[in-house]
């Protein structure tokens, strides 16, 4: 039997529609796709941060990458990879991309208040991943609402 909304398999499993997301359309679908590319910006510039970090862009000689602690080395490159890959998926709005930044979000936090010696505490790095956080779930949770049952 064929599909009656004409639409195959590989269409079906597509994370964004193009003409779902005018510029014209209002609703919380809209403002969670604008949501989401504001946070891939900002993701792709910790991304590339903590990328300059491990080229050394800007350390003064012997404060270099590998003049830090293996702690800090590794949650440097973590940090690095899973912040570019969360910046692809907020772009495109796919499930996936919430899942990892939410993932390198809350991984971030814990980092930042458990493990002071690596990076520091930071309150505002904190305070600012954790109103991201429930900015996000408030037009997830809206969007969802918005949606025909």
């Amino acid at each position: 039997m064929s599909d009656p909304s004409g639409a195959g398999p590989i269409e079906q499993l597509a994370p964004v529609h193009a003409e779902d997301y005018r510029p014209d359309r209002e609703g919380w679908a809209w403002w969670l796709v604008v949501f989401l590319r504001v946070a891939a910006g900002l993701a792709m510039i910790k991304g590339l941060y903590h990328w300059s970090a491990v080229c050394g862009f800007g350390a003064r000689p012997g404060e270099g990458f590998d003049a830090q602690s293996l702690s800090w080395q590794t949650a440097t490159v973590f940090f690095a990879v899973i912040d570019l890959v969360a910046a692809v998926g907020l772009w495109l709005a796919a499930p996936w991309g919430a899942v990892v930044w939410l993932t390198g979000s809350v991984t971030m936090i814990v980092v930042q208040v458990f493990f002071p010696l690596i990076y520091g505490f930071h309150w505002i790095v904190v305070v600012g991943l954790v109103a991201m956080i429930g900015a996000y779930l408030f037009f997830a949770v809206m969007a969802a609402r918005e949606q025909p049952a």
